[in-house]
């Protein structure tokens, strides 16, 4: 199937304007009119899958601790932020393909957690998504999620996630059939990006706030951008 993704996509679920990844979130980037959302996903003590960026829950919640050595009933007490609590992944990823939102699994597993976050996101996103797999995109900074990904889910499509991309990313990209690329747009270099348009891959940038960094970035040859400041795009946010 042909491989577009929308311009926009809501970083962490609403980006600032809500908690970060909360179904909150979710639902505030819909209603917004973006068409994409991120969010990131690791498991805790009992192996499940949530919706949580740090390691650590001190951060984003009232909580304390790794979110890898804690509960389900604790950690799903917790206040995410406005009374918001931590989502299980299903939940997320069910309330964005019933709103028809393309959505951007970061798999981020805890240290000590690399095969066994990304099986079991993997598998979840493969059910999930059966009927339309080209709602969801899995990413990663750890290779090994992605190998996993493309062994259990081929159907899945998977983007390479840098902070720098490496002088070898193109053939890591072709040994996982990756179908974008994801980097930082402060450490993007003219060469990576002549060297995507080359073989024809689109390059996505994070965290792209201000309208005028887009334009610049846009007429580098970057194809999309996660934004934390849905108020400040919202109006391009359906291109």
């Amino acid at each position: 199937m042909p491989f577009s993704l929308p311009r926009w996509i809501a970083h962490r679920g609403g980006g600032a304007l809500a908690p970060e990844n909360t179904l909150a979130g979710i639902r505030l980037a819909a209603r917004m009119g973006f068409r994409a959302v991120e969010f990131d996903v690791m498991l805790s003590a009992e192996g499940t899958p949530v919706l949580i960026h740090d390691e650590t829950l001190e951060r984003t919640t009232n909580g304390h601790g790794l979110v890898c050595q804690t509960a389900d009933r604790e950690l799903f007490a917790l206040d995410a932020g406005n009374g918001e609590r931590i989502p299980h992944f299903v939940e997320a990823a069910g309330l964005c393909r019933d709103l028809g939102l393309l959505a951007n699994v970061e798999i981020k597993p805890a240290v000590g957690y690399e095969r066994a976050t990304a099986e079991t996101v993997v598998r979840l996103a493969a059910d999930i998504w059966r009927s339309a797999p080209e709602l969801v995109l899995l990413s990663s900074f750890v290779p090994e999620s992605l190998v996993i990904a493309r062994d259990l889910a081929p159907e899945l499509r998977r983007s390479l996630l840098f902070e720098v991309v490496p002088a070898d990313w193109h053939s890591t990209f072709l040994q996982l059939r990756a179908t974008a690329l994801h980097c930082d747009f402060v450490t993007l270099t003219d060469v990576v990006l002549v060297e995507a348009a080359a073989h024809g891959v689109p390059v996505l940038c994070y965290t792209v706030d201000a309208p005028s960094t887009a334009v610049a970035l846009l007429a580098r040859g970057v194809s999309g951008f996660f934004t934390d400041r849905l108020d400040l795009v919202a109006d391009q946010a359906r291109c």
